[in-house]
């Protein structure tokens, strides 16, 4: 198992490459299932959840020519399981099941795994799918869907799901009718995915906002799709200036896509030249204090809160941290403390009380932005600090050390 280590203490400066979004080419590989031939995906990230998926894929029969685009064949599909082995260590792979049962009416999708932040039920993707005439059986641990036929239907969330609204859009995109999702999730990546399926032939309106209505269609055909920059990368790149007291730029990027981090981190001093698809973020040598609240797109993203609360630990006064998407989502906080920081619970509020530094320390990972966020606190500690169990960043973050020393971190990784 590797491990970080990290000499902080120093300013970053310089310009950092953003890859392509997982979380957009995740759904957008599941919907390569729903058409067969040769589909053609640029700007894939090279991170474990995509090597996960792809795994996922080849089980089901796709096969792959690797490089820049990435060719994702699908005319020999004929697996309709996801089994438990492939499913356990990525939530996503449930994005399998609104495909394989819209194309081949039938599935069977282990109950899904991934990072240990909150239970994240997947109820609201199998209710969806009953009101599209899907028969939804749980049997030994397994999601067994079958239909007939599909039939478009009215369908309300009862709180937005990212991954619940790309499963049922992806499912209602080839049934019979029209299907109205209501509540639905407001993400880029909703958008993104939209903007695939419509390239293959679907008929849909509204993605970005909380009514999407989809006009199903007998076939679709394949896709060529460039993947749009990671988002949560840009910002946790941002926030690393922040904390370090730099300068970086980030490019390419769609600043609107982190209006929400932008805006906090002005709050807490920082200042930035922003173009159309590129943000310079200038760190400033005193960090204010700031509140947050995390909520769905398009306020605060809950995948910035862990990276947010590592420069809180530094800010003068005290900033207040409110978790309000996922219930186990502070599991940094006992980490960060260990580097000195002056942390609280309250139930899903953190209490973060600045300190004038941090200290290095070994300290463990426990989850991807739990990963990223005690990165950052190295980056900025005095003294060594070692990450260890970093497995996490390599779902989310792709060749982050490179990066990081590209604008002069000092920081390697290294075998336990």
């Amino acid at each position: 198992m590797d491990k970080i280590i990290i000499e902080g203490s120093r300013p970053l400066n310089g310009t950092v490459p953003i890859s392509g979004a997982k979380n957009a080419a995740l759904p957008i590989l599941a919907a390569t299932l729903l058409a067969g031939g040769v589909h053609r995906l640029h700007n894939i990230p090279l991170l474990r959840d995509i090597r996960t998926a792809k795994t996922l894929l080849y089980h089901l029969g796709a096969t792959f020519e690797e490089g820049d685009p990435l060719s994702v064949h699908t005319d020999n599909v004929d697996g309709q399981e996801a089994p438990y082995d492939l499913v356990k260590t990525m939530r996503a792979s449930v994005l399998v099941l609104g495909p394989l049962v819209a194309r081949f009416k039938k599935a069977r999708v282990s109950l899904p795994g991934g990072c240990a932040i909150g239970a994240r039920p997947i109820n609201l993707h199998l209710g969806g799918l009953e009101r599209l005439g899907v028969n939804i059986e749980l049997k030994h641990g397994y999601v067994e869907a079958s239909a007939k036929r599909l039939s478009g239907n009215h369908i309300y969330f009862d709180i937005p799901t990212v991954t619940g609204t790309a499963n049922l859009m992806m499912a209602a995109v080839l049934a019979e009718g029209q299907t109205i999702l209501e509540n639905a999730a407001r993400e880029p990546e909703v958008v993104e995915l939209a903007r695939c399926l419509i390239s293959m032939g679907g008929s849909i309106q509204g993605a970005g906002t909380s009514v999407i209505t989809i006009e199903g269609v007998s076939e679709l055909r394949p896709m060529d799709h460039t993947i749009m920059p990671d988002r949560i990368e840009a910002a946790t790149y941002l926030t690393a200036a922040g904390i370090t007291r730099g300068s970086i730029t980030i490019t390419p990027c769609i600043p609107d896509h982190i209006e929400a981090v932008i805006h906090k981190l002005e709050q807490a001093g920082m200042e930035f030249q922003i173009s159309d698809d590129s943000i310079t973020g200038i760190g400033n040598e005193v960090i204010r204090g700031i509140d947050i609240k995390t909520n769905p797109y398009p306020g605060f993203p809950t995948d910035m809160q862990a990276q947010i609360m590592a420069m809180m630990c530094l800010a003068q006064g005290q900033s207040i941290i409110t978790e309000k998407i996922f219930e186990n989502r502070f599991m940094h906080v006992s980490e960060l403390k260990r580097m000195g920081a002056d942390i609280s619970i309250e139930g899903n509020t953190a209490i973060v009380r600045g300190r004038p530094k941090l200290q290095g320390a070994p300290v463990m990972a426990t989850d991807l932005r739990a990963s990223a966020s005690l990165v950052l606190a190295g980056l900025a500690a005095e003294g060594v600090t070692e990450v260890s169990r970093v497995y996490h960043l390599d779902r989310g973050y792709t060749l982050l050390e490179e990066k990081l020393s590209a604008v002069g971190a000092r920081i390697d990784r290294v075998k336990e």
